[in-house]
């Protein structure tokens, strides 16, 4: 039986995207980081691993994949946003989003998309 082990991540700033990643989920590098490759994993208990890997490729404005972060209901979802923000993810002005979005399209500090869910609207 197969089993998600690690999300990868593009990224052409190791460092820079590192640093956003940890602070952003809480999570630590697995071990040394390297130049082109680093496994990040939740610094307290159990969690899905998130790899970063140096790519030369540009950024998708229309992912096929990408993250979903899950706050606990709209309070959770703008203080989560804004804390992002100041972290260095930047609004996405996204062109798909439903008359009333439960998410909001950021981007990391590389450009890749991410949504912040709010799951208290399910």
């Amino acid at each position: 039986m197969l089993r998600v082990g690690s999300v990868v991540l593009g990224v052409s700033d190791m460092r820079r995207a590192a640093a956003f990643w940890c602070a952003a989920l809480g999570y630590v590098p697995r071990e040394e980081m390297e130049d082109d490759w680093v496994v990040l994993v939740p610094s307290q208990g159990a969690g899905v691993q998130v790899a970063l890997a140096l790519s030369r490729t540009p950024v998708q404005d229309h992912p096929r994949v990408h993250l979903d972060l899950y706050a606990g209901d709209a309070a959770d979802q703008a203080a989560e946003v804004t804390r992002l923000l100041t972290l260095g993810a930047h609004r996405v002005p996204w062109d798909l989003y439903p008359d009333d979005p439960d998410f909001v399209v950021l981007s990391d500090p590389e450009g890749n998309r991410f949504c912040v869910i709010d799951t208290g609207r399910h």
